[in-house]
Formats: C-alpha cells, structure tokens, sequence
C-alpha cells in the first residue's frame, strides 16, 4: 500500500520563511531512515500558497483563483509518498517525524487509490492503458 503523508501549512510556511537549519538537519536524518528502511518513494516541500493557483470547476466552466488561500490550517506544507504493508506502520513512522514547524503541527495520511480500487467501473481497455502508463512513468525515471 502507498500513503500520501500529509505535512499540513501553518502561518509560518505559509510566510515563504526558510525553515530553521536545525529542523533542516533533523528532517534529512528523518528522510535518510525511512529510505534506509525502504519506505519513502518521494518526498517535496511546498512554496507557499501565494505563489499558487486554484481551478474552480462548476459542470463545464473552469475558473483560476489565485493564492494566497485564508484557511491555512487546511492548507500543506510539504508531503511523502510512502509505501507500507498498513496504515498502522505509517502512523508508526509519522510519530517518528521530527515535529515539522515550531509549535503546533499536523501530518495526514491517506492511502493513494491504486488501479485495483477501481477496477469494478474501468473497462478492460482503460485499465491496459493505466498499466502502460503506469509503465512509460517508470522507465522515464
């Protein structure tokens, strides 16, 4: 299973502010075991949401609404893509996890939707095309 971890926004990352080097330093150590353990497949920090966009969709019209975006509690910050056998295991390495702004702090899990979640309403023919996909985006790596 794949989990997107979730580092949510507060009004400090949110202020384009670098983080401290300390923090720096010990989310590079947090990065370096969970890749000595082979659990993150990705890993990336978010600008923030002033320099960011939103497409509203409303049936066939597309609106852009620029940031920066009120709710910043709501917002993230940053996100892993982590592979694991249950979502246990990832709460298990988020406790882990440096705490990731001064103060308070949230991480979200999710679990990333695989191509074997939907397979009850994709066709034969959509579902060879996710697997070459799938395919292509791995060999470009």
């Amino acid at each position: 299973m794949r989990f997107a971890v979730l580092v949510k926004a507060n009004k400090e990352s949110e202020s384009g502010a670098l983080p401290d080097p300390k923090l720096m330093a010990e989310m590079g150590k947090f990065n370096e075991e969970l890749m000595k353990a082979g659990v993150i497949e990705f890993a990336e920090g978010l600008r923030p949401s002033k320099e960011g966009v939103r497409v509203h969709f409303s049936g066939n019209s597309r609106t852009v609404i620029d940031g920066p975006f009120s709710e910043t509690k709501e917002l993230i910050a940053g996100f892993w893509i982590w592979k694991l056998n249950s979502q246990q295991e990832a709460i298990e390495w988020a406790k882990k996890c440096p705490n990731p702004h001064m103060g308070e702090s949230e991480i979200e899990i999710r679990r990333i939707g695989e191509m074997e979640d939907f397979k009850e309403v994709m066709t034969k023919d959509h579902q060879e095309r996710w697997v070459r996909m799938r395919e292509e985006l791995a060999q470009d790596k």
